[in-house]
């Protein structure tokens, strides 16, 4: 299937300043867009103000897509690219791999297999923000450490080093609300 060619009459539509159609993309997208911004950014309200933005990126740029990827695929990376921009403006704070950092005690390892999605979702919002955003990239997005090095302004490396921290953040997270809870 050539997913370039993804609700093209609609794109067409919508390059001609057709409204409907401009709502009707909306619809198709925004939801899975806001959920995408929402695990980035980790509040409700900005990311509705991201996503706001974005689409007014997406009617204002639309001549500038090509068709060449998935419609789907040239917004996500319009949102993902507006939440980056969001998140430096906040003063986004990724360790490079020279930082002196405190790494936790280490722990017994916590069986991967035991990780429900909800505990990984609520691990996840507990994670500082530049974790939080590599983690969303590589493991839910798809993207490669080398894409996200370039997205977000790291080498490959801290990216995978940032990765990696954050899925150990996780398990400390979950073993942590485990032993809460017993």
């Amino acid at each position: 299937m050539d997913y370039s060619l993804t609700h093209k009459d609609i794109v067409k539509a919508c390059m001609a300043n057709d409204r409907r159609a401009q709502f009707e993309l909306y619809k198709l997208y925004s939801k899975g867009m806001y959920n995408v911004c929402l695990r980035m950014v980790n509040n409700e309200i900005d990311a509705e103000d991201i996503i706001q933005n974005s689409f007014m990126d997406v009617f204002s740029k639309l001549h500038m897509f090509k068709f060449e990827s998935s419609i789907g695929a040239w917004i996500k990376r319009i949102v993902i690219n507006n939440t980056i921009n969001f998140l430096k403006k906040r003063r986004l704070q990724i360790s490079e791999l020279n930082d002196q950092l405190q790494m936790p005690v280490e722990h017994e390892e916590i069986d991967d297999r035991h990780l429900e999605i909800n505990s990984v979702k609520k691990a996840l919002v507990k994670l500082p923000d530049g974790y939080r955003v590599v983690f969303n990239l590589y493991a839910f997005e798809g993207y490669d450490h080398n894409e996200i090095g370039k997205i977000i302004g790291v080498t490959e490396a801290t990216s995978k080093s940032q990765y990696s921290r954050a899925k150990k953040k996780i398990k400390e997270i979950i073993k942590s609300d485990f032993v809460e809870s017993i």
